[in-house]
């Protein structure tokens, strides 16, 4: 293949990766509208539920079409078990948050999730991460004190929730690192659909008759059977993409595109419930934005740095 075809394939997948990267910050809020639709009539215990069932249901045909093995290792099961828990917490804190809170205001909470992986990795990983970078990480848990402080004043401890999804999802990540490289993604996500709703259903039944009010259970009714197959489906499509986005195009490229996410969600949040960040939240939303991609570029900038410095030749 000439260098001019080559360049051309290259460019082909650069594009098709930031193509589905867009979707995701499509089609991921969608999840988040269906899940605060259902949330009128449904505990948050059972739509959490659902969002694993349907995965869990949806990806089993790709798993048999592809002719793809459920085997796992057994040194992976532990990491596996552990990324479903990991992600069934975090679901279940966001959708517990956006049941009275704007949808904006919470998922710009949850974007403090990149600043949590990278202190970990510095402090607990001793990862090579440079003060300027710790610094922007600082600078946007500040953002969400803003976005915070109105929410917790109008919501109450409810407002405190997104933290709790924000946590989850970064270790999410750490977790979802290594199993990456030696599980199937199509076979990630069958296996994390299947454990995280078993662990749901017995969570569920432990707590009836504890008068636990987000984990009762309630027969759906009419459309709310969409919004809960919806929750699973958008879930479902939106992860994939990513999934398979990251696999055409450099993280570094996608990374800037997620926070396409935030105007998606207030916008569907204004125009599905009339739901609008105040001043004081969309000044915290700004911040945490803006040292999300200040972040990025010194992650790029200190990549190159690293390129350039393996490549001089020795004196």
């Amino acid at each position: 293949m000439s260098s001019t075809n080559t360049y051309t394939a290259s460019t082909d997948r650069i594009l098709a990766g930031v193509a589905l990267m867009l979707g995701f910050c499509i089609t991921a809020p969608l999840l988040d509208v269906a899940a605060k639709l259902a949330s009128d009539s449904i505990p948050v215990g059972q739509i959490t539920a659902a969002r694993f069932l349907v995965q869990c249901v949806l990806m089993a045909p790709f798993v048999w079409i592809m002719g793809l093995s459920l085997a796992v290792a057994r040194s992976q099961w532990l990491a596996l078990c552990s990324r479903a828990a990991l992600l069934l917490a975090s679901t279940f804190c966001f959708i517990a948050a956006i049941r009275v809170m704007p949808l904006a205001d919470a998922l710009a909470i949850v974007f403090i999730a990149p600043f949590i992986v990278l202190l970990v990795g510095k402090f607990s990983f001793s990862e090579d991460v440079g003060p300027r970078r710790v610094g922007a990480a600082m600078v946007g848990f500040v953002g969400v004190l803003f976005v915070i402080q109105p929410s917790f004043a109008a919501f109450g401890p409810v407002a405190l929730f997104p933290l709790g999804t924000a946590v989850g999802f970064a270790f999410y990540i750490l977790v979802t690192r290594g199993l990456s490289r030696r599980v199937h993604p199509v076979t990630l996500q069958f296996h994390t659909g299947l454990i995280a709703s078993l662990l749901c259903f017995l969570i569920i039944l432990l707590a009836q008759g504890t008068e636990a009010e987000l984990l009762d259970l309630v027969w759906p009714k009419g459309s709310t059977w969409l919004w809960l197959f919806g929750v699973g489906f958008f879930a479902t499509l939106s992860h994939m993409m990513m999934t398979y986005a990251l696999s055409l195009a450099p993280s570094a490229t996608l990374a800037p595109l997620q926070y396409l996410e935030l105007p998606v969600a207030t916008l569907l949040g204004y125009l599905v419930f009339s739901d609008f960040p105040n001043t004081l939240a969309l000044t915290g939303i700004v911040i945490i934005v803006g040292a999300g991609l200040y972040m990025i570029h010194r992650e790029r900038v200190t990549a190159r740095q690293l390129i350039t410095d393996r490549a001089a030749p020795p004196i």
